[in-house]
């Protein structure tokens, strides 16, 4: 089971397909096909991969509703553990056509006051980001601010932090530098959420700047259900969750895809700067890490536990109550359910 693209979803796919009926499919092919390569390929990192209107209406058609996907997965899931709480202030780092900004309005939808800035180094991305949002029915959305900037810098300070699938395409000095730049700019109290692809590569990446967020003091709130080092080994391994992404039929024509959704991979830390006196928000128990077994009378559930190691669970029809708990709960929630 995937979580799936909230309501807010919606609205994207409509602006989306707005912004697609004024790109030729033939150009729109050709600009897929363009950044594609760059992304299979060793991606450079000396000039933006989203060059030009052409490629940052690709890229929103082809990889924007993926990236909100995950990206509202995991803001979602932050917004479940802090109940109360919204950011007041986001800045996105790398936000390039926005994903980030209409996947918070997904988590915290209604926050009108919430003040939004997104910094990227393409100047077309951020144009087409700014148009997509002009018609949002989120008035946080629409009222977002687009800057260029470099990443390898401070960022403004805010509530909330995000940088989405953004790593893989600095170097990785750059990456780390975006890393303690989130931390730093992370208010207390406030929360910083880095997504990556849902690859052994993106794991790594996820893992590095996990390392970094604890060193600068920050604590690990999702997934994982402690502050110690993965358990699992990144040769052999990797931590990643899914979003499914529903497809219009113009998101579909630019795939090439016929299926009306596809299945979005992702790896992601979220973690926060406590303010000061006791933290009102913990960790899950226990993070459900694979697609739980059904077995005749079992469920077979596959955890990160507290204790920073990876264990297996076999709940039995015996135990009722925790038998229809195991049967409802799903790949990236935490155990026990609710």
């Amino acid at each position: 089971m995937t979580s799936t693209v909230p309501a807010a979803g919606n609205d994207l796919r409509a602006a989306l397909d707005r912004l697609l009926d004024g790109l030729p499919p033939r150009r729109a092919a050709a600009a897929v096909e363009r950044l594609m390569a760059s992304y299979r390929g060793r991606t450079p990192t000396a000039a933006p991969v989203v060059r030009n209107r052409d490629d940052a209406v690709a890229y929103a058609a082809y990889r924007m509703p993926a990236t909100h996907a995950a990206a509202a997965d995991a803001l979602g899931r932050l917004a479940a553990l802090r109940p109360g709480w919204s950011p007041a202030t986001h800045t996105d780092a790398g936000g390039g056509t926005g994903a980030c900004v209409w996947a918070a309005a997904a988590a915290w939808p209604g926050d009108g006051a919430r003040r939004t800035r997104v910094l990227d180094w393409s100047s077309p991305a951020l144009d087409v980001g700014r148009e997509l949002a002009a018609g949002a029915a989120d008035p946080a959305v629409r009222a977002a601010g687009w800057q260029r900037q470099r990443l390898t810098g401070p960022l403004p300070g805010a509530d909330l932090v995000t940088a989405a699938y953004v790593l893989g395409e600095l170097p990785p000095d750059g990456r780390d530098a975006l890393a303690d730049a989130a931390a730093a700019a992370t208010a207390p109290g406030g929360a910083v959420v880095v997504v990556e692809p849902g690859t052994p590569e993106g794991y790594r990446r996820v893992l590095a700047a996990r390392a970094r967020l604890l060193a600068a003091g920050l604590r690990v709130l999702a997934p994982c259900p402690h502050q110690a080092a993965c358990p699992l080994a990144p040769d052999a391994d990797w931590c990643h969750f899914s979003a499914r992404v529903a497809r219009s039929s113009l998101h579909r024509r630019v795939k090439g895809g016929s299926l009306p959704y596809e299945d979005e991979k992702f790896s992601y830390v979220t973690a926060v700067r406590d303010s000061a006196g006791p933290s009102e928000d913990a960790p899950a128990e226990s993070r459900v890490i694979r697609h739980p077994q059904l077995r005749k009378g079992q469920v077979l559930l596959e955890l990160c536990a507290p204790e920073g190691v990876v264990r297996r669970e076999t709940v039995t029809r015996r135990d009722s109550e925790r038998y229809r708990a195991a049967r409802r709960t799903a790949w990236g929630d935490a155990w026990p359910a609710g």
